[in-house]
């Protein structure tokens, strides 16, 4: 299995500094700053990146799982929402709500939801976040 790399560069302090991170793909390359991360500033923050992995992440296992017991999905959507704030021990990752809906023809709501509850718990990226709270709503698109 590949590696994945990706590198970060921050100069200056935190609160006037600024920082590239990029993909070692060459396919992303975002700029950050203190307003971004904690102001809600332009551009990208380690926690969106995280939302991303995890967002495709769940979406890939959830169309596997049920790929492999033969209920063939038209399309995964899923959105991941990191919450991140300033807590008494400083700041932290404090949740992850991931939010999916799904195309699957043929399938039931409740064999659907047992799916994605599965995907969520053995997707590898809420493997390596088990530490924080992840939840989630999912839908199902298409009914039987």
């Amino acid at each position: 299995m590949p590696t994945s790399k990706a590198d970060a560069t921050w100069n200056g302090d935190l609160k006037n500094g600024n920082g590239i991170m990029k993909f070692d793909s060459g396919s992303y390359e975002g700029e950050y700053t203190f307003a971004s991360r904690f102001e809600n500033g332009e551009g990208t923050n380690p926690e969106e990146l995280i939302g991303a992995a995890h967002a495709g992440c769940y979406a890939m296992a959830l169309s596997n799982e049920l790929g492999e017991a033969g209920h063939n999905p038209q399309s995964v959507d899923a959105r991941a929402k990191v919450t991140f704030e300033v807590t008494n021990s400083g700041p932290a990752i404090t949740g992850i709500h991931l939010i999916a809906k799904a195309d699957v023809p043929g399938i039931s709501e409740d064999t659907f939801l047992e799916f994605a509850e599965g995907a969520k718990e053995g997707c590898p990226v809420s493997k390596a976040l088990a530490g924080t709270e992840i939840t989630l709503d999912a839908k199902l698109t298409e009914t039987v």
